[in-house]
């Protein structure tokens, strides 16, 4: 199978009373995958349940994701990051699908990328990742291009708000108009939440750590307060996403 010695001392060690035959069936089907003995050894060490599928159900499994064009080098990056893709029920999968294309509006392409790239998205509570999207598209000005292309959905929101907002408050940055104009040049989402802190906070808002953090205390402290008078924080984007659809009748 390509497993080296300590590799097969590794895979018995995990669900060690898992019957031997039962063990090799998972790891034979999951090699047809073209998944290499590394990511597997990762896999079932990162999700024991892995071993307890039958080969019909990963097989099952299989043929959803290539629905979703993953190919070999994709299903290996997957399946370190989130083995759990393999044992999730099927409708949790369709049901991130049916959030990003129906309520999101993203194609099925751009669906097929953001969970090859940010398999984190099928973990996520659809409300949060739905309101994720809202803050991106409707609060930042963000098409859906360049919102998969950037990797977006591998950054936390918290982490999102906070550079934005303070890039905002530095006068760096400034949601678009109803016509998808800015007054300045907004630094590009990729570039934004890809920077390390210290890159962002230097280069790009040409301010320092310390005031950085004094901000992400007192932001912190601002939404907080909201939800106590509001009791959501969807009630801006919900106005937002209102204002637009009023504008395309």
């Amino acid at each position: 199978m390509g497993f080296s010695h300590a590799q097969i001392k590794e895979l018995f060690s995990v669900q060690p009373r898992l019957p031997s035959q039962a063990r090799l069936a998972v790891i034979s089907e999951l090699l047809l995958l073209g998944l290499s003995t590394d990511s597997i050894l990762k896999a079932v060490q990162k999700n024991t349940e892995l071993l307890r599928m039958s080969p019909e159900r990963l097989k099952n499994r299989a043929d959803l994701l290539r629905k979703f064009s993953f190919q070999e080098g994709s299903l290996n990056h997957i399946v370190i990051h989130c083995p759990s893709i393999f044992t999730l029920p099927q409708s949790r999968i369709e049901a991130v699908k049916d959030l990003l294309k129906e309520k999101c509006l993203f194609t099925v392409q751009q669906i097929s990328k953001i969970l090859q790239t940010c398999p984190n998205v099928l973990l996520e509570d659809l409300d949060d990742l739905e309101y994720r999207f809202q803050f991106a598209y409707f609060r930042m000005g963000v098409k859906h291009r360049e919102i998969v292309n950037s990797g977006f959905f591998q950054t936390s929101l918290a982490e999102i708000k906070n550079r934005t907002i303070f890039l905002e408050r530095l006068g760096l940055y400034q949601t678009p108009d109803k016509k998808g104009q800015t007054q300045i040049v907004n630094p590009k989402l990729k570039t934004l939440i890809r920077a390390s802190e210290t890159d962002f906070v230097t280069k790009i808002a040409c301010s320092t750590i310390e005031e950085y953090e004094i901000f992400k205390k007192l932001l912190a402290r601002e939404e907080q307060q909201k939800w106590n008078e509001d009791g959501t924080l969807e009630v801006e984007l919900s106005d937002m996403e209102s204002d637009e659809e009023s504008d395309t009748k």
